[in-house]
């Protein structure tokens, strides 16, 4: 069985990876476009999963189109 392990990441590598701006990636949250951070007192952190499922999404999106 390959079981998958998932990191939290900062912000700066949540942004690298989708390639958008602190604020883009804030604007699709609150949307509801984009997966919500876990707070960890007062930092924000993302699940690498929930980021590259998302990335899944928009690259099978773009292609059913």
């Amino acid at each position: 069985m390959s079981e998958q392990i998932d990191i939290l990441i900062k912000l700066p590598e949540v942004c690298r990876q989708v390639g958008f701006s602190k604020s883009t990636v804030y604007e699709m949250i609150a949307a509801g476009n984009f997966p919500m951070p876990a707070k960890l007192g007062r930092y924000s952190r993302w699940s690498q999963l929930e980021v590259q499922a998302w990335i899944t999404l928009q690259k099978s999106t773009r292609q059913a189109a």
